[in-house]
């Protein structure tokens, strides 16, 4: 069933644990979110960027949206760091329940403005609002920052108040990619405390995938060349959700995931020009991922 941002994470923050937002760009990926979300009867958020927009085109994910909404775990339509006004308003106009605005780029005032202009677009069709203050690292599709500039707490209040919106994410620490660290992960959970006491809404965390080693070990086994790729661990995540994040982003775990299992076939059965046997195998590792993800993240049985 198709439901708000805010139906799903209401429920989270009240109960204390989180939902997953994960990027799809087609339909493998959509099936193996999905297969996990039933499977572990989990509410899911299905999240689209616009590049995947751009890529798939809105009317192929609706309508994907759409079978995915036939289940009974609840799902989010959620647009990711949107920034094109236009495309926010197709969204809103086309069946997305969620959108986020993406304003962190600009001065404090500039994104209270521009939010306030989403949430009131928004408000007219029922749709959810996200938005970010503060700033975090790295690059994912067309969001690119060289540094994190940490959510002030006092600045994380004034910004709710004003906008309205429905959940905040902040800047603690993580960062786009799959290289967010030099070594451990650490994220900045005093100030996540102090923010959450303050602001109560949900608090969304970007940038907090994980990396699972064994897949990326795997990707490298059969050829890619990926550096040293490091993610937020199971930990840190566990401990930021117990001090009041509702909502996770994954995109680059589904990424590696989907990579891996497919470099593999191709090295291993150099035969195979099936596209059902290549998208399968990626297929069943993304789900793998999705489903240890929300075990970490507390929604199994939540839906």
């Amino acid at each position: 069933m198709l439901v708000t941002l805010k139906n799903i994470l209401d429920k989270a923050n009240k109960g204390g644990y989180a939902v997953g937002a994960f990027n799809i760009n087609n339909m493998e990926i959509l099936q193996a979110v999905m297969s996990a979300a039933v499977k572990k009867k989990s509410p899911v958020i299905i999240s689209t960027s616009e590049g995947a927009i751009e890529y798939a085109g809105l009317d192929y994910l609706r309508a994907m949206a759409g079978v995915a909404a036939k289940s009974k775990v609840p799902v989010c339509l959620h647009l990711d760091h949107g920034r094109n006004m236009s495309m926010i308003q197709e969204c809103i106009n086309n069946g997305w329940t969620s959108v986020m605005f993406d304003g962190s780029h600009f001065p404090y005032d500039e994104n209270v403005k521009l939010t306030k202009k989403v949430v009131a677009m928004a408000r007219k069709r029922g749709v959810s609002v996200e938005a970010e203050l503060g700033t975090i690292g790295g690059a994912e599709e067309k969001i690119v920052s060289r540094h994190i500039v940490y959510t002030e707490p006092d600045a994380a209040l004034s910004f709710v108040k004003e906008t309205k919106v429905d959940a905040l994410a902040i800047a603690i620490g993580t960062s786009h990619g799959a290289y967010k660290f030099q070594g451990e992960s650490k994220l900045d959970i005093g100030r996540l405390k102090v923010i959450k006491e303050l602001v109560k809404i949900p608090l969304v965390l970007h940038g907090a995938s994980g990396v699972p080693a064994y897949v990326v070990q795997k990707a490298v086994n059969y050829g890619a060349k990926l550096g040293h790729p490091e993610g937020v661990s199971d930990e840190q995540i566990k401990r930021a959700i117990k001090n009041g994040i509702n909502k996770i982003n994954t995109d680059t775990d589904l990424r590696l995931s989907f990579t891996s299992a497919i470099r593999e076939i191709l090295t291993t059965k150099p035969e195979v020009f099936d596209p059902r046997k290549l998208l399968g195998p990626a297929r069943n590792m993304m789900q793998k991922v999705v489903e240890h993800r929300m075990d970490v993240f507390g929604s199994v049985n939540k839906a």
